[in-house]
């Protein structure tokens, strides 16, 4: 009995990690354990090296629509493939939770984007200048569903990639 007990202890805070944060929502998209800063500026140092532009995807584990844009991000084929050439992709948790506004500084760093509320694309050049901030409801389908078309996500991000190399 002594070692079930042992066992539940020490598993069990693992366990929790491990959970999603909105398990209605499904996995994590975003790491809420992140510094926003920190993999931002990781992103810079790659986007330098690989002519690429850096992407800020502000969001948060609750917002469905977060969950579609990265749907969308990663399954479909053209903007998975213009992402993976072109830009470093960073997702930057700005949920508020439990008093704690998470990535606060990083979001008030670039003008307060997460105003227009969730997700908000950020493009940065490499040397984390922005180019752009903007607001993804321009981005979705438009017909009750809750996605974003692909043809206005790629016309988007062909417009603020780097030129080819």
């Amino acid at each position: 009995m002594r070692l079930i007990f042992l066992a539940l202890t020490v598993l069990a805070p693992a366990m929790l990690l491990a959970a999603p944060e909105y398990p209605a929502r499904g996995p994590d998209i975003y790491d809420v354990t992140a510094d926003g800063s920190a993999l931002i500026h990781a992103a810079q140092d790659q986007a330098r090296a690989g002519h690429q532009r850096v992407l800020l995807d502000f969001g948060a584990n609750w917002c469905s629509w977060c969950h579609a844009l990265h749907r969308l991000f990663t399954t479909d084929e053209p903007v998975r493939r213009l992402l993976a050439d072109r830009y470093i992709v960073v997702m930057v948790d700005v949920n508020r939770r439990h008093g704690v506004a998470r990535n606060a500084a990083v979001n008030a760093q670039f003008g307060d984007p997460i105003r227009f509320g969730l997700p908000v694309l950020v493009v940065l050049d490499a040397d984390g200048h922005p180019l752009v901030t903007q607001e993804t409801g321009a981005l979705e389908k438009g017909d009750g569903t809750v996605a974003h078309d692909p043809a206005k996500a790629l016309a988007f991000l062909e417009k603020w990639a780097p030129p080819p190399r």
